[in-house]
């Protein structure tokens, strides 16, 4: 599937893998939408593909609202007239253990809230699935070739405090395999689906972080840095572009050895 002429729709893309993702697809000519929680991040992606010379609109809603989703779905379609690639990358962590003891009695003083483990299900599993499910709807009945991407996670194999997210993310990474398996049951052979699972990458929150803890992060990674962002921008790219790559779930980690945390 080509790029260059395409409509290409990010979920979460006015920061982080979101944006790299949207400004790499429309420097290769895409046509894009940016949806987002914030408007400023919205404005500020919008400008800058503007600014170098590519088509964008942006539109501001909540993944976690059906009726939202319908608006981003049929906002791009009024805008580009069809949509051949959609990524899911809105998202966010609450992390927590499921329990916490008190220190002078060991007995169970505070437990991961519903409130943090619904939230992170909403936006990271839920969100995804209607953002894919309307995409593809859209898809299917345009005729168009199409590709949806979900934004799984190395912790997908489960990480300690993120019971939450990695229950999310191991979801999210399923989606391909049985997406595609339904398709193939149904006739549907215009779109793929292909998930991809990053590893440790520089997004603000890590970038930021005290630097020793990060480079004890990076012991266990061999390429011995994170993961920029443009990089897995380029390995979807890479997707849209070969046909062949299909009903998978991708890691671009660097060489992540120790996704559980398990000691050396």
């Amino acid at each position: 599937m080509e790029i260059k002429g395409s409509v290409a729709l990010v979920t979460g893309g006015g920061n982080g893998i979101g944006e790299a993702v949207v400004k790499h697809l429309a420097k290769q000519g895409a046509k894009v939408a940016v949806v987002d929680m914030a408007q400023k991040n919205i404005d500020r992606v919008v400008k800058d593909i503007k600014d170098m010379g590519g088509e964008a609109i942006g539109i501001q809603a909540n993944v976690t609202s059906e009726a939202d989703t319908a608006r981003f779905i049929k906002g791009t379609l009024d805008a580009f007239g069809q949509l051949n690639i959609a990524v899911s990358c809105a998202g966010i962590i609450r992390d927590g253990t499921m329990l916490n003891l008190d220190k002078e009695t060991g007995k169970v003083a505070r437990k991961l809230g519903l409130d943090k483990w619904q939230a992170v299900i909403d936006t990271n599993l839920t969100g995804t699935f209607l953002t894919i499910r309307d995409a593809a709807e859209a898809m299917v009945n345009g005729g168009w070739p199409g590709l949806l991407v979900p934004i799984s996670s190395v912790n997908k194999a489960g990480q300690v405090g993120q019971l939450n997210y990695s229950s999310a993310k191991v979801a999210d990474a399923l989606m391909p395999k049985i997406i595609i398996g339904e398709f193939l049951m149904r006739g549907i052979r215009n779109v793929r689906c292909v998930a991809i699972a990053p590893g440790y990458t520089a997004t603000p929150m890590l970038t930021g972080m005290n630097q020793e803890a990060l480079k004890t992060i990076l012991e266990d990674v061999h390429l011995g840095r994170l993961i920029a962002p443009e990089e897995i921008a380029d390995l979807i790219s890479h997707a849209v572009q070969n046909e062949a790559i299909n009903a998978t779930t991708i890691e671009i980690t660097g060489g992540l050895c120790y996704p559980n945390g398990i000691a050396k």
